[in-house]
Formats: structure tokens, C-alpha cells, sequence
């Protein structure tokens, strides 16, 4: 299954998707007129001093041996740049070096893209930032200050609620001054930034909103921190990232950002990226950032859909339930979340259910391109919609679209464990033609008694149920003895909760990937 079980449509690797339609990641050149005076018509500022800098950081072993930093070469002959320690950003070299992030991946020349902002030439000293004031979130804000929050969290989430509003010109100048005083790192993203454009400041500024929550941060900035080694991001890299945030911070939190509000992003960037590193350093002791895997079968299922079969280059422990990443030979460093569409097998082999979408690269390309011989990547296995063989609860199975991959592999996982248990399969489509994998959950129905599978179609006749997934749910039950399991489109997973909460499944009970990650990080 493409973007596993939670992205806007089931099967969706679009290049917009979940992100936002918010165009290319650089920012639009302003009118002149706007240009003006730029602290009251647009509500930002240059930083007016260094900002404090981002600890250098490394794994365990590291820290426990300090390592004197190495020289910064100066400047070479007629190349200005900052001297070593200043971390001033360098407006006139962002002005200068437009960050060309318009073009799409592919042969040809690339379309010139728009200035970053920069630092306005003409402003004069006596129009000075506004003053930092007290700007508390309000009760509805996702920034809201718990009563219990420590003082970072409180001056921590009153920056991000300020700039929540201006995500798109804060990521925008984040990336133009990570590109242009990094350079180096360019090569670690894809050559279009539509679809990464907001991934990696949405995950800082989420790690940052659960510093008062330990154990949920770890556990967030772990997965984020192994999967990370796919893209083959270095402890070196930190630093880099870290203080290109707090530019950006500094430039864009006019009302908010103190001395004070500095120190608290520093140190919890520090914190953040320290887990992280570790969690890559301990994950590199025992997997591989990535596994080889060859296509060994690919079937047309529809016009858009495919069932891909591929073989790793070693073995790829992962639970029914779970999801990967995958990079196609034709799109380098372009990564596509599918669900696994069948529970571990004795061959080793592993199955997705890709379906293509418009301007979907990486679905596209598995659907159209792939074939038997090729050889992608996979990342490693995340996700947590996987089966308690503890319990004696039932499973009721929600999966719409796509969304029937995994469902497919918990229904295998219960089989093959061997202590069965009653498991309902509501499987939902718009026609009967969309339910494309209904044939193989119909012969596991037969071969197990304990299995129930129904038919949920929206729009048109249908030999099934007809109406809304969800709905037909609240026909059946009762589901006080099931555990619930959602896979497919968000507002299929979001009614569908909503559905079964309110035919009193306690929500502890229900089972899908998160919303939000997912959809930030699959398109």
C-alpha cells in the first residue's frame, strides 16, 4: 500500500499531497512596493547578531572523549564568507545564491528560481524590530502552554505558535540558508524540494512541542533518528541544521524571540539531535541504513494499481502491520511510504500494493516502470498497527482503498500463529471495480472460519454492502470484545474512530498510524 493507511488518498505519492499545495519550496520574489519597510508590512527581521551557537554533538563514545574542533579554513582569495565562530547569516550571499529548488527532477535546464529573503539593503537604522512581547497561545492553539509546562516549553511553544502561521516563509528561509552556508548538504535531498519542503522543520518543531514528554519524544526522535540513516545524514550535519533553524526563528518570531527563547531552542535542539545521533549509532550496530531488494514479480491488479513482489538482499525482519520506505533507481533520494501486504514469509519475500497517482514518482514508477530484474530500496520497517497475541480480543479490520495491504498481513499474522481468534474485514471502495484484492480476502474467508469479510462500496451497485464504511460498521457488533484496526485515507481513519468510539470501542483499542506523522511524511 502507497503512503501506508493514513495519507489523503489511499495509494497517494502525489508530489503535493499531504504537505499542502504550497507550491515550490523557494519563496516569491515580493513586489517592490512590499519591500518598503519590511519589519511592519511583512512582520519580519534580519537577526541583528549572531545567533548562540549549536553545540557540536556525536554518540556516546564522542561526548566521553572531547575532541578539540578542526580549524575553519579562512576564505579563499576574493571569496567573502563568515569569519570562524560568526554565525551572522550572510544576507548578501542568500541574495546572491538562489536557491533553484523549482525544477523537477528529470533532464533539461532548470527554470531560475526566486531570491530567498534577504536582509532589505535600503532599511535604515531607526527602523528598529518590534520589542519581544508576551504572546501566549491561545486555549485552541495545538501550541497551547500546558499548566505544567516547564519555562523552555512555555517560550518554546510561544514561538511556534507565532510562526505557524508564516510555516511556509519560515521553512523557505530555513532551507535557503541551510543550502547556501551548506552547500555540502544539498546533495542530501532530492532534486525537487516540493515534496521535502516542510518534513524536517515539522518533525523539529513537533520534537520541540514534546520536550516536557520524555519518554514520547525519545521514542519519536529514535524512529526519526534510524530512519534518518537512509538519507545519510552524519552527526556533523546537526550543527549545521540546528543553527540555520534558529536563523530562521530569529528572523520570522518578531513578537516572541528574547535572549531568553534563544537559549531555551538551543538547548532543546541540542537535546532533540543528541537522540537522534545515539538512535542512528545504535541502529547502525545491528541493521543496515538500507536494504537492496530485487522485483521479482509485479501484476496489474487495475489501469493504476500493482502488486510489486521483491526480494531483499538479506534478510528484513518487520511485523504484520508495519510500513517501509521506498527509493526507485528513476527518482534518487525520493522516498514513497507502502504498507507490507503480506506478513513475514519463509521466503523472505516481502509484497506492496502500489497504486499510481498524478505526478506520483515513485507510485508511478512502480506501476508503469518496474518490472521483474529492477532493484530498489527499502528503509528500515516503522510503524505500530501491529497484532497483540496476548489478547483474546477479536480484530475488527477497517481498510479502505489501499488500505486492505496491511489488513491483508494481520489477517496472514493471525493465521499463522495459530490461535485463532474472530476477525471481521469491513473493506471499503468507491465501486465494485476498486476492490481490487477482493477475490484473494474471500478465498482466506473460506479457508478460515473465524474470518468474516464485507464488502463496502460508496458509489454505485453493488453484490456488497452500499453507503459509507464506517456506517456500515455501526451496522454489525457488538465490538466491545474487538480490538479495532483503521488502514486507509486520513478522513476515512478520523470518521472511522469517531464511528467506533461512539459504539463504545475504548479508544486504547484502536489501532492506526498516526495521522499526522504519516501524512507528513508520505505523500
Amino acid at each position: 500500500m502507497d503512503a501506508p493507511t493514513t495519507t489523503s488518498s489511499a495509494g497517494s505519492d502525489g508530489s503535493g499531497g499531504n504537505s499542502g499545495d504550497w507550491g515550490w519550496f523557494t519563496p516569491s520574489r515580493r513586489p517592490a512596493e512590499e519591500q518598503e519597510s519590511p519589519d511592519r508590512q511583512s512582520g519580519e527581521r534580519a537577526p541583528s547578531r549572531p545567533v548562540n551557537p549549536i553545540r557540536p554533538v556525536g554518540t556516546g563514545a564522542d561526548r566521553r572523549t572531547p575532541v578539540e574542533p578542526p580549524p575553519v579554513p579562512a576564505p579563499g582569495p576574493g571569496v567573502s564568507g563568515p569569519r570562524p565562530g560568526d554565525r551572522r547569516v550572510d544576507e548578501r550571499r542568500v541574495d546572491e545564491r538562489k536557491v533553484d529548488d523549482r525544477r523537477a527532477p528529470g533532464p533539461g535546464p532548470a527554470a531560475p528560481g526566486p531570491t530567498a529573503p534577504g536582509r532589505e539593503e535600503h532599511q535604515r537604522p531607526d527602523e528598529a524590530a518590534p520589542a519581544p512581547q508576551d504572546v501566549r497561545p491561545g486555549p485552541d492553539s495545538p501550541f497551547a502552554v500546558p499548566e505544567t509546562a516547564s519555562p523552555d516549553a512555555i517560550l518554546l511553544r510561544r514561538t511556534m505558535a507565532e510562526v505557524e502561521p508564516i510555516s511556509d516563509k519560515v521553512t523557505s528561509y530555513f532551507y535557503a540558508l541551510l543550502f547556501v552556508q551548506h552547500p555540502e548538504l544539498r546533495p542530501l535531498f532530492p532534486a525537487a524540494m516540493d515534496a521535502q519542503r516542510d518534513r524536517l522543520f515539522k518533525a523539529i518543531l513537533t520534537a520541540a512541542r514534546l520536550i516536557d514528554d520524555p519518554d514520547i519524544l525519545t521514542d519519536f526522535l529514535t524512529r526519526l533518528g534510524r530512519g534518518h540513516r537512509k538519507y545519510g545524514t552524519q552527526p556533523e550535519h546537526y550543527p549545521a541544521v540546528g543553527e540555520c533553524l534558529i536563523g530562521a526563528l530569529t528572523r520570522y518570531a518578531v513578537t516572541t524571540w528574547t535572549d531568553e527563547a534563544e537559549a531555551a531552542w538551543v538547548r532543546a535542539y541540542t537535546a532533540i539531535s543528541q537522540i537522534m545521533i545515539d538512535a542512528a549509532a545504535e541502529d547502525e550496530l545491528r541493521a543496515p541504513a538500507w536494504w537492496q531488494a530485487e522485483v521479482v514479480g509485479h501484476e496489474s491488479r487495475t489501469h493504476d494499481i500493482a502488486v510489486i513482489t521483491v526480494r531483499p538482499d538479506q534478510p528484513y525482519p518487520f511485523l504484520a502491520g508495519q510500513y517501509t520506505s521506498v527509493e526507485t533507481p528513476w527518482w534518487p533520494r525520493v522516498w514513497r511510504h507502502y504498507s507490507f501486504a503480506s506478513a513475514p514469509r519463509s521466503d523472505g519475500l516481502l509484497s506492496f500494493h502500489v497504486k499510481a497517482v498524478p505526478a506520483g514518482w515513485v507510485s508511478s514508477a512502480l506501476v508503469h516502470r518496474a518490472r521483474p530484474g529492477d532493484v530498489i530500496r527499502l528503509g528500515p520497517p516503522a510503524g505500530s498497527m501491529t497484532v497483540d497475541h496476548s489478547s483474546d480480543n477479536g480484530l475488527l479490520c477497517l481498510g479502505g482503498g489501499t488500505g486492505i495491504a496491511p489488513i491483508k498481513a494481520l489477517v496472514e499474522d493471525v493465521a499463522d500463529y495459530g490461535r485463532h481468534r474472530p476477525v471481521e474485514v469491513f473493506y471499503g471502495a468507491r465501486n465494485d471495480h476498486d476492490l481490487y484484492d477482493i477475490d484473494t480476502m474471500l478465498r482466506l474467508a473460506q479457508k478460515h472460519p473465524w474470518l468474516a469479510v464485507r464488502p463496502v462500496v460508496s458509489d454505485g451497485p453493488t453484490n456488497g454492502l452500499s453507503g459509507r464504511l464506517p456506517d456500515a460498521v455501526r451496522q454489525y457488533g457488538p465490538w466491545h470484545a474487538f480490538d479495532a484496526y483503521l488502514s486507509g485515507p486520513p478522513g476515512m481513519i478520523r470518521s472511522g474512530v469517531d464511528a467506533l468510539v461512539g459504539v463504545g470501542v475504548p479508544s486504547h483499542r484502536i489501532r492506526h498510524d498516526s495521522i499526522e506523522e504519516l501524512a507528513a511524511a508520505a505523500e
